[in-house]
């Protein structure tokens, strides 16, 4: 994997790494239930969607929900929409010290490593890449957002209680991942972009660490996906050491990448929701191309969705981020 971001930096072109699995399934004809609870369906989603375009890595899906639920959390599933932890377990130190760290496996977790041992095992052709929820942001699965938020200020001790717990569990489930044979984790982060810089490096940049030095080496690398307003967190996020950063379409990527060391991978940010999904073809062309436009000179830039694509994003808009790359590689 070292090696595949060599290449990558040193690349004539752009690479691109869209975050996406659910957009197979218009490819498979498979229901997102499906998706999200078969091994079977979710692999053929990232086997179709890999033999259709030239992304540098196949993801698994983005499910922030799994690892919470594995800790007993209530999950509220759709026909339509990506699961969601709905209510909160932990309401103070007694529910804390309480709180039973699951075995790697449990619930749908095993699922989500099956479904990685599989793509490992036969797509070959690029690395495979799973994905796993991050520190704080399973702590605010765990607890009631807004309650977390005031306790990093107010009880810090209480929240360092949950994120000790929960590390615990993602430290033996990102060594589960790297187990199956994949090549690297996606570990989302998304709820640290509410947390000032400090408050990052206490609360989620130094737990994130303790999984980056568990797993990533030579062979399997960890990126680290914080899509909320990262423009003052990125000395935070760099100090986890992952070998790649990913970032969210709440921030200009020209406020970003000055920021990210030559030799460390920055991915994103075309939005997945307002231009993947709602958009037109002739919007992401567009939105495609302006970006790459603004990062000419920054040979560690990735072309990325700023988070995961959504289900329901049409074929025609992804066709058209990939073509509008390759128009701007090709010179056209």
């Amino acid at each position: 994997m070292k090696q595949w971001q060599e290449e990558i930096v040193a690349a004539n072109v752009v690479k691109a790494l869209p975050v996406m699995s659910y957009p197979g399934m218009d490819l498979t004809g498979t229901k997102l239930m499906d998706v999200i609870t078969d091994c079977n369906s979710q692999f053929a989603c990232m086997q179709q969607l890999a033999k259709r375009y030239p992304s540098i890595a196949a993801v698994s899906v983005m499910d922030l929900s799994v690892e919470a639920e594995a800790f007993g959390s209530e999950v509220k599933f759709s026909d339509v929409e990506a699961p969601a932890i709905i209510g909160h377990i932990v309401n103070d130190m007694e529910s804390a010290h309480a709180l039973a760290v699951p075995p790697v496996g449990a619930k749908r977790t095993g699922v989500y490593l099956d479904v990685m041992k599989r793509a490992a095992e036969e797509i070959k052709d690029r690395p495979v890449l799973g994905g796993i929820i991050g520190p704080f942001s399973l702590a605010c699965r765990l607890m009631d957002m807004k309650a977390i938020i005031l306790a990093t200020r107010k009880t810090p001790d209480l929240v360092h209680a949950v994120l000790e717990k929960g590390t615990a569990f993602l430290l033996e489930y990102a060594k589960a991942v790297k187990a199956t044979g994949a090549n690297g984790v996606i570990v989302a982060e998304p709820a640290a972009g509410l947390l000032s810089p400090k408050s990052c490096d206490a609360f989620s940049s130094a737990y994130m660490k303790q999984i980056v030095d568990a797993v990533q080496d030579d062979e399997f690398t960890v990126i680290l996906h914080n899509c909320g307003n990262t423009v003052k967190l990125v000395n935070s996020m760099l100090s986890t050491d992952a070998d790649g950063l990913h970032f969210g379409n709440s921030v200009k990527m020209s406020d970003i990448l000055p920021q990210v060391p030559s030799d460390r991978l920055a991915f994103g940010n075309i939005d997945p929701a307002g231009t993947f999904k709602l958009g037109t073809a002739d919007q992401v062309a567009e939105k495609v191309t302006t970006l790459l436009n603004e990062m000419k000179g920054y040979d560690n830039f990735v072309l990325s969705s700023g988070c995961d694509i959504p289900p329901g994003t049409p074929m025609e808009n992804i066709d058209a981020f990939f073509a509008a790359l390759d128009a701007f590689n090709n010179g056209k």
